[in-house]
């Protein structure tokens, strides 16, 4: 079944693409939770981390120095980022297709708030 970043990785849907290769995709968060969020995907269809294999193991590095890169690029990899990457229905994901949130811009705080 097809996601809506597969759309936007085929170019079938509009997105502000901020960097691209022959295995990952990033473009801005149409819903920002921060001043700077974007989305790294893999070019591959890969539903979940539980999904990856070890033919993955570059895209999945390929994820990680994207994120550094982009986040020297918006001028916060010196003050701060975060990196998300959501794991099926409880670890909240929302898209079946693996992607790595980078937010930054302003003071996280906590990552998770006490139950």
């Amino acid at each position: 079944m097809s996601t809506i970043f597969d759309r936007i990785i085929k170019g079938e849907l509009p997105a502000d693409i901020v960097y691209r290769d022959e295995l990952v995709t990033a473009f801005r968060d149409i819903h920002p939770l921060a001043p700077t969020h974007i989305l790294i995907v893999p070019n591959k269809t890969i539903p979940t981390v539980n999904d990856l294999g070890a033919e993955d193991e570059a895209t999945a590095g390929r994820m990680l120095l994207v994120a550094a890169k982009i986040a020297a690029q918006e001028g916060i990899a010196e003050s701060g980022y975060r990196l998300i990457i959501n794991c099926n229905h409880d670890g909240g994901q929302e898209v079946y297709h693996l992607h790595l949130h980078l937010l930054g811009g302003r003071r996280m705080g906590r990552m998770v708030m006490p139950a």
